[in-house]
């Protein structure tokens, strides 16, 4: 229980209790505060609430989140393992770790139960997961087994010496047969759940290569490289261009929909290169198109 003194009259009440409650940082405050933690003479007010003073103020902070991962017998499509390495076909729909809204049913959670050695590999949560692929995009994923194996390959990711290659089926006919996009990459400005190219300064740089394979009447399929990592990068940055992912209703407003059902984003991670992490020998692998996005392709072959 906190008491507001008189000098404080005026003050925000998020920005107050962030001066006073420094092992709390100012968005977890303010999550506090939306989720009526926190109350103002035993009433919940908003992180805007202007202080009187002599106000007596309560936070409840819940415990912290059970770090602990269940593992789960899911099927895995595994294209190559070893004691060091895993590397994975990830269907669409899959969440590569829990998250917000998503606890069970995880890729996380179905390499603890193949491979319990990944437990506390890049942390308890995220079994040896070196790099991402978003829920609704399919392909290749590698995997550390060991620690030591979790530490390089982060390393060579940092040196952009992992090769990452997708398919991508996007709006519109691209003029382009290929180009580079280097735009930075940053959390939107105004939708926090979303990413953005923003100004120098303000975003990490981000750059795509793509290569154009084939053209129909309303559509482009791609081949895309991969030179850095930035969340919803190929989607931001082909979203930038006006030839969004088929599919993806959160970049491609208002044209994502795609001709036939789909199952996700018409983004499929195809190719993935790397050093292997104990034996230093080039690790190439490769996944075949999806059954979703080859009827996607066959449905606009058809319709040329």
């Amino acid at each position: 229980m906190l008491t507001v003194e008189p000098a404080s009259a005026g003050a925000r009440l998020d920005r107050w209790l962030s001066e006073r409650l420094t092992d709390l940082s100012r968005a977890r405050l303010q999550s506090l505060i939306r989720g009526g933690l926190v109350r103002v003479d035993g009433a919940a007010s908003k992180a805007a609430h202007r202080l009187r003073g002599g106000e007596r103020v309560e936070v409840e902070v819940p415990p912290p989140a059970d770090e602990t991962l269940t593992p789960e017998s899911v099927p895995l499509s595994i294209v190559y393992e070893d004691p060091h390495v895993l590397v994975v076909d990830k269907p669409a729909g899959m969440v590569v770790h829990p998250g917000a809204g998503r606890s069970g049913g995880t890729l996380a959670a179905a390499i603890l139960a193949h491979a319990p050695t990944t437990a506390g590999v890049g942390g308890p949560r995220r079994p040896g997961i070196v790099h991402r692929l978003d829920k609704d995009t399919s392909g290749l994923l590698v995997v550390a087994k060991t620690p030591q194996a979790y530490d390089d390959l982060v390393e060579q990711l940092a040196a952009r010496t992992v090769t990452r290659r997708y398919l991508a089926v996007v709006h519109g006919r691209v003029r382009a047969n290929e180009a580079v996009v280097d735009a930075p990459i940053g959390r939107h400005p105004t939708d926090r759940v979303k990413m953005a190219i923003r100004p120098a300064g303000r975003g990490k740089r981000a750059v795509t290569r793509y290569r154009v394979l084939e053209r129909f009447a309303d559509f482009t399929l791609l081949a895309v490289r991969l030179e850095t990592g930035r969340t919803h990068q190929i989607r931001v940055h082909l979203a930038s261009l006006g030839h969004p992912v088929v599919g993806d209703s959160v970049y491609g407003k208002p044209r994502s929909r795609s001709p036939i059902p789909l199952d996700g984003y018409a983004l499929h991670a195809t190719g993935l290169a790397f050093v292997h992490p104990a034996f230093r020998k080039a690790i190439e692998c490769a996944a075949p198109i999806p059954p979703r996005i080859e009827r996607l392709l066959l449905h606009l072959r058809d319709g040329r």
